[in-house]
């Protein structure tokens, strides 16, 4: 199995790393260019959006080959009871059609109850090919109980979480590298997951090439992004990922099991459920609930003074907690878990307040390029009259660097 497991990743990764670089050529030529018309948006300039189909080749291509060469080595039985090559057509099915939406979304926009149409295609394409939640397993109980459920219910169930894990990565997919780094560190806690719980190959393998296709386009999306993954990229890894994790656990009888993805995809499911409240309060219409704005979790790090880096990097370190944190319930036991949870919010809580305020003091700092002589508002510079509390901005155009004497042009802000 692990040889199969580096295989997925490697092809997908090189395919990815390869093909980026065509998809940037391409943006250009169609149209795909996120321009920062807002404030919303974190990034100065015209960007390509078009890195989705990167990934889904390289995904493509690589869940190909190793289904081909693991039916043919009896490993994988796609037409036994399981049917999974029905399973894969639905999802496959389902990939295009949400792809060809995300597509003129990319090139040209398109309104969100459009997109929203398309993504519920999709999933209902899914559901239909016999990709379910037709079960509960109680994870607080100490006995494997599993609870079927209503064959309608269970369909409303799995076409809700298709829809709402597709747009909870997409929605996360503000900052560079922040919705890719994200999803790859979800779909390692997924694998490890998968590979403890013995779950089926083809979950195994789905997961393993798209993080290898993640991690192939992550260096031209870390900041400073040469590329940003657009709409098909974002909804087409929510989308496997609300799928995988179905396939990864059914018809399997372990406590937690089933709510594991759940807390593995905690910090855009949070993200995501935040947003639909706060929308619906400042809005107090379901139609609000469509409007974009500005007050997601990376827009909340960069209002306090962070970097995009350094916004991305804390993102990323909540998302390991979680999927650590999910790893510990499945493999050992909830108090185990707990403690562990409960032991990174001390740290957190003990780092919070001095981070932040340190932060707050570059808030408006600007460095001279000359001598590396930095001026701090807070301090101002009362030898050469001005005081402190003073912005950059204010300083009279005639004042220069105390230390070598340059004019206010040569400074440049800290970010």
């Amino acid at each position: 199995m692990w040889g199969d497991i580096a295989i997925a990743f490697l092809l997908a990764f090189i395919t990815s790393f390869v093909l980026t670089p065509y998809t940037i050529k391409i943006a250009k030529k169609i149209g795909a260019v996120d321009i920062p018309k807002d404030g919303r948006r974190m990034h100065k300039k015209a960007m390509p959006k078009f890195g989705g189909p990167a990934i889904i080749i390289a995904f493509l291509l690589s869940t190909s080959y190793l289904l081909v060469t693991s039916s043919l080595e009896g490993n994988v039985n796609l037409f036994g009871p399981e049917k999974y090559f029905l399973k894969l057509l639905g999802f496959l099915g389902g990939m295009i059609v949400l792809s060809i939406f995300c597509f003129f979304d990319d090139i040209k926009g398109i309104h969100p109850l459009t997109k929203l149409t398309g993504q519920m295609i999709a999933a209902g394409i899914v559901v239909f090919s016999g990709i379910r939640i037709d079960y509960f397993s109680l994870p607080f109980s100490t006995e494997n109980i599993m609870l079927n459920i209503n064959q309608l219910f269970s369909i409303i169930l799995t076409m809700g979480w298709i829809v709402g894990i597709t747009n909870a990565i997409n929605l996360i997919d503000g900052l560079d590298g922040l919705s890719t780094g994200i999803s790859i560190i979800s779909c390692i806690s997924l694998l490890i997951i998968f590979a403890l719980n013995a779950s089926p190959f083809i979950a195994i393998i789905i997961i393993t090439a798209l993080v290898g296709a993640l991690v192939g386009f992550l260096p031209f999306n870390f900041n400073p992004a040469k590329t940003f993954i657009g709409d098909m990229g974002s909804n087409f890894i929510g989308y496997t990922l609300s799928i995988v994790s179905i396939l990864g656990i059914a018809k399997t009888a372990t406590a937690f099991v089933v709510v594991l993805p759940i807390i593995v995809l905690g910090l855009p499911i949070f993200d995501t459920l935040s947003a639909i409240v706060r929308r619906l309060i400042k809005g107090k219409s379901l139609k609000a609930v469509l409007q974009a704005d500005k007050g997601h979790l990376h827009h909340k790090l960069i209002e306090k003074g962070l970097t995009q880096k350094e916004a991305v990097l804390l993102l990323y370190g909540i998302s390991v907690a979680c999927g650590m944190f999910a790893v510990i319930l499945f493999e050992s036991d909830i108090w185990k878990a707990i403690s562990f949870a409960l032991m990174v919010i001390a740290v957190i809580c003990i780092g919070y307040k001095e981070f932040f305020k340190m932060k707050e003091g570059e808030k408006g700092m600007y460095k001279c390029v000359a001598c590396g002589y930095i001026y701090d508002p807070e301090i101002g510079d009362p030898d050469g009259g001005i005081a402190p509390g003073t912005k950059f901005e204010d300083i009279p155009e005639d004042w220069v660097c105390p230390l070598c004497g340059v004019g206010k042009d040569m400074f440049e802000k800290i970010d």
